[in-house]
Order: structure tokens, then C-alpha cells, then sequence
């Protein structure tokens, strides 16, 4: 029988009788409970905690075991209690980070911010990733801190509504006597330090001020309050994947008798799957690239898991167009003709021929391993996910950042690596036509699937190379002509806020988030790798186009104000039940 302890927040034992395990009393002040939870963690018989406030009423055991059954690691009503939004010197930090936008109270979703009046925990989670840290004067700061780190360090969070009703809810609010936003700055400045260091923090002591957020004096006075203690180190991750070795092409896909990859077989490639004939649809929307193209079917003839169609939504232009079929006659193509290149246009139009329960986004210039599928559907079974996204190397790139080598819930849902249940696109709807030119439809799209709860699990052991085409793509469209990498290599290479990031920023974001989020386009421009000269020489010439930089900024955000009337344009899934099972599809042009 599984163990839950309970942790009572009242100075007396509770009336009814816990049956799933042992009763604690704790009252609600930080350093106490932090001690108490210190304690539990090392208790080994113990699966799982439940905090509980008596003014939620009896937590029901039936729902609190069949949570700690199933594959998640935490889950909370912390948005029933008003935390969404928390703290507020977050804004200066994290302005649009897809995990700061917080989904409707009454839907299941990912979300860190939980509050303790009603969360369960597993005991493992306790244990590798700590418990409540010094310092902080409020248990509702405390908290938040504590499951920022634990989202951050791979504990999968789930804030689940059924824990406590919405009257339960408010009638511990009113109880309280207090709104959920009243938290002392010093404890927004503490969270701030403790999960970000020094330089953010500084950095948001500052926009708080210039904001009007906080004013100096009181701002001067958390900083000192904060940081005369040291910043506690971070915890190792929670999961450790395992990521592949593997072998990768040196030669150019453009050039004339180039060598395919050779991928080495992987010896764990045989991973089980959710269902015995998974049905997943792979969507490769491509423009001009036929010579990559070429390299990543023949790479998906491997498949551990064999797809059920290979969709290829083809816009390249009629004089450059390549008959290709008959050379990959034995794989389950359907080759969808678009005359007018878009890359939602092309992902949309492919989306509602699908016939699969799956669907692999792949881009033309990937290539892949011949475990790719299969590791993405034993993610989906193992976590109870219905989003898995991998990783993508690329070339020339260097090391993955470290968030993207921990297995996490997912900030962000890849177009070029990601398997998705067809059914969330349902719930989420398609790609934003907004985008159809321009980059970040992937995250619009991930955040639409974030808000409508689906689980995204990011898992770095599943990857793809990505070669970054010189042609083909985006920048068919003169969009992304410099990237992150550019930028922060070159003197002369600035990269700032698109006008599609923008437009992404207003959706979902009030206009003050996006203002943060324009200042630190701003902030990034400055940067640079590299010795002491380079870094000084960046400064002086970034500097030098200031002007410029503020025009260009001012320019997007015009234009993503006009965007904004004209769109969204989000094309809903379309049912294709009465033609799973028809014959092969023709090829045949599609309308733009």
C-alpha cells in the first residue's frame, strides 16, 4: 500500500483519521516547517507528503494515491490559491518564459507554482532537490522558490485542480483575511537571488526602481538584506538521461556525391511503446532542400518503430521541383504539391491529411537516428506524457545549454523533433497563419498546448542533428539571417526582437511584460564570448548603432501592433476518421 504522510498546517492533530500514513503537525512559519521537511526526506518508508491547510476541508485519499501512482512527481492547487503571477519581480527576469504564463485555474496543467495549503510531493523529490530554504519571512515565497527549482531541476509539477474546490479555495482566502499577491519585497528579492544569482538580481532591483515597482530606498534595503548570505548551490538534476554517442556527417547534403550518415546501431534501440502498432505520421515540410531531404528518408527506412505515413508538404517552386517517389517507393510516402511556400500553411495542410494517433514534426535538414520514434514514444508511456520533445545539435553550435541537457517538463516544443498525440492539437488547434513567414510558430504553438494542460516533456536523450541550410526554410523568407549563435560571436552581429516575437509576446503577456522583454533584446545585443578586448570592443560598437537598434525595435513593435489586428488565424484540426483507412493519397496541389 502506498505511504503518504501527512503534514497537518494546524497547531492541533486533524479530526478525521489519514489512512494512507502517518500525521504530522506543523504550524506555517518557514524555518519550522523547512526543519520538518528536512526530517521527512530522509524517511525511507515514506513514497510521498501531503501538505494540507485545515480551511481546504478533508483531502480525499482515493485522489491523493491515485496521484502518487501515477508517473508525475508533484502536484498542487497552488493556482487555486492565487499564485499565478507570483513573484512579481519574476517580470523582470522571465518576462515571457512559456512556464510564467500561468493556464485558467480550473484546468490540469504544468505549473510550479504551488502553494503548500495543498500539495503532494514525492519523497524523492525532497530528498535530491531539497526542501524550503532559509530566509524567507513567508511561506507563500518559500514556497514558489521551492518549486521554481524543482521545475528547473527536473521534477515533473502538476497543478491539479480536483486536490481542493474552488469554494474550499476562496474560503481559505477569506479566512486569511489577506490577498495572495501581499509578499514583502525582501522575499521577491530573495527569490530572485537564490534562483537567478547576482547579476539578474541586480538587474531587476534596477527595472523594479526605474518601473516604479519599488522605490530606491526600499530596494537598496532588500539587496543588502539579501545579499549578505551566500546564494545556496543548486541541486543535481533530479533524472539523469542518457544521452547517445553517435557518429555525424562532415560532408555538405548540397554538394555532389556526398556521403549519407552512417549511424552505428544502438543497442537499446528495441524501447518498448505505448501501444503494439503505434500509428504515428512523420511531417516533413520542405522548400528547395531535396539533397537533405534525400538523406533524412533514407535515414527513416531505419525506424525501429516503422511510421504509418510520411507526409511532405512541398513548396518548391514548379521549375526546381524534383520527382522523388519512385526513389523511396518503399516507404509510406504522401507528397502534398503547395505553390505558395509557408511554414504553417505547409504544416497545417499536412496536419488535417494525417492519419496517425502520433505526429513526428521533423524539419528536411535534420537527420536522424533509427531510434528516433521509438525513444519518443517510450517517453510518452513513461511520464504519461502526450507531448515529447527532443534535442537538436547543430553544426557548428557547440555544447547544448545545460537546460537542455536535463530531462524536464518542456519550456519549448520544437518543430524539428517532437512527437505529439494528434489529439491535443484538437485542444490547442493549429499553427498561426501569423507566423507563416516569420519564426516562432513552434512557440506560439507550445504555448497554446501548454495553456490547454497537455504534459511536455523535454528528453535530451532524443536528438537530431540539424544542419542549419544555408538556403530553403526561413530564410527563403530573409527571416532569421542572424541567430543567437551569430550574435554572440561576431562584433557586428546584433540579433533583436523579431516582429513575430512580438506579435508572440503580446498574445500571451501583458504590454509591460513585453516592455521587459524589449529591454533585454537590448541587453543581449552587448554580449559577446570571448577575452576582455573583444568583450570592450562589442560594447563600443554596439554602442555606436545604439541609435539604430532602438529604431529597429521601435519598427517591430509598430508592426507587431498591426499584426495583432489582422491575426490569429488558427485553422482547428479537422476530423479524418471516415478516411484512415482509404488507399494512398494522390499527388496533388493544396491551396496556400
Amino acid at each position: 500500500m502506498t505511504s503518504v504522510d501527512l503534514i497537518w498546517l494546524a497547531d492541533k492533530q486533524p479530526a478525521f483519521k489519514w489512512a494512507l500514513g502517518r500525521v504530522d503537525v506543523a504550524n506555517q512559519e518557514p524555518q519550522a516547517l523547512a526543519e520538518k521537511i528536512h526530517k521527512l526526506a530522509d524517511s525511507p518508508e515514506t513514497e510521498a507528503v501531503l501538505f494540507w491547510s485545515p480551511s481546504c476541508g478533508t483531502p480525499v485519499a482515493e485522489i491523493v494515491s491515485g496521484l502518487v501512482s501515477s508517473p508525475c512527481d508533484c502536484w498542487h492547487a497552488g493556482l487555486r490559491f492565487g499564485t499565478a503571477g507570483l513573484p512579481r519581480i519574476l517580470d523582470f527576469i522571465s518576462p515571457t518564459w512559456m512556464l510564467a504564463c500561468d493556464p485558467p485555474s480550473d484546468v490540469e496543467a504544468t505549473s510550479w507554482r504551488l502553494s503548500l495549503k495543498a500539495c503532494l510531493v514525492k519523497t524523492q523529490v525532497l530528498r535530491n532537490l531539497g526542501g524550503l530554504r532559509s530566509g524567507f519571512k513567508t511561506l507563500q515565497a518559500a514556497g514558489l522558490e521551492m518549486g521554481h527549482r524543482w521545475i528547473r531541476r527536473g521534477a515533473l509539477m502538476r497543478h491539479v485542480p480536483q486536490l481542493v474546490s474552488e469554494t474550499q479555495a476562496k474560503t481559505h482566502l477569506s479566512d486569511m483575511g489577506v490577498e495572495p499577491q501581499a509578499m514583502p519585497f525582501s522575499d521577491e528579492v530573495r527569490f530572485a537571488y537564490y534562483r537567478f544569482g547576482r547579476k539578474w538580481t541586480t538587474w531587476a532591483l534596477l527595472r523594479a526602481a526605474l518601473t516604479g515597482y519599488a522605490d530606491l530606498f526600499t530596494a537598496f534595503r532588500a539587496w543588502r538584506e539579501v545579499m549578505s548570505v551566500p546564494r545556496p548551490a543548486e541541486p543535481s538534476a533530479l533524472r539523469a538521461p542518457e544521452v547517445n554517442t553517435r557518429t555525424r556527417a562532415t560532408e555538405n547534403p548540397e554538394s555532389e556525391g556526398s556521403v549519407r550518415m552512417f549511424i552505428p546501431p544502438n543497442p537499446k534501440a528495441e524501447i518498448s511503446s505505448p501501444t503494439s502498432q503505434p500509428r504515428v505520421t512523420v511531417l516533413i515540410p520542405t522548400v528547395d532542400r531535396y539533397p537533405y531531404l534525400r538523406v533524412l528518408l533514407d535515414q527513416l527506412r531505419r525506424q525501429t518503430v516503422s511510421p504509418l505515413e510520411i507526409i511532405i508538404v512541398d513548396q518548391t517552386s514548379k521549375d526546381r521541383r524534383a520527382d522523388f517517389a519512385a526513389e523511396f517507393a518503399d516507404l509510406p510516402l504522401k507528397i502534398l504539391l503547395q505553390e505558395t511556400p509557408g511554414q504553417c500553411s505547409s504544416r497545417n495542410a499536412g496536419l488535417q491529411l494525417a492519419h496517425g494517433d502520433y505526429v513526428l514534426f521533423v524539419d528536411d535538414d535534420d537527420e536522424v537516428e533509427p531510434d528516433l520514434i521509438a525513444r519518443h514514444l517510450s517517453t510518452l508511456a513513461q511520464f504519461g506524457a502526450e507531448v515529447s520533445c527532443g534535442v537538436a545539435e547543430e553544426a557548428g553550435a557547440g555544447a547544448l545549454p545545460e537546460d537542455f541537457r536535463l530531462l524536464r517538463a518542456s519550456d519549448v516544443f520544437p518543430t524539428n523533433n517532437s512527437l505529439i498525440r494528434r489529439d491535443v492539437l484538437r485542444r490547442s488547434g493549429l499553427f498561426d497563419l501569423a507566423y507563416n513567414r516569420g519564426q516562432r510558430a513552434d512557440g506560439d504553438l507550445g504555448m497554446r498546448i501548454h495553456l490547454a494542460g497537455a504534459l511536455m516533456v523535454l528528453n535530451p536523450a532524443i536528438s537530431v542533428f540539424h544542419h542549419h541550410a544555408p538556403s530553403g526554410g526561413l530564410r527563403k523568407h530573409k527571416a532569421r539571417t542572424v541567430t543567437y549563435a551569430m550574435s554572440r560571436s561576431s562584433l557586428f552581429s546584433r540579433v533583436l526582437a523579431s516582429v513575430s516575437d512580438i506579435y508572440l509576446a503580446g498574445r500571451y503577456f501583458p504590454a509591460s511584460h513585453v516592455r521587459e522583454m524589449l529591454w533585454q533584446s537590448m541587453l543581449g545585443a552587448f554580449s559577446i564570448r570571448g577575452g576582455a578586448f573583444k568583450r570592450i570592443s562589442k560594447v563600443l560598437i554596439t554602442s555606436i548603432f545604439l541609435p539604430h537598434s532602438l529604431f529597429t525595435l521601435r519598427k517591430r513593435a509598430r508592426l507587431a501592433r498591426e499584426m495583432a489586428s489582422e491575426f490569429p488565424q488558427i485553422p482547428q484540426l479537422q476530423s479524418t476518421a471516415l478516411t484512415r483507412d482509404l488507399g494512398p493519397m494522390s499527388t496533388a496541389p493544396c491551396a496556400s
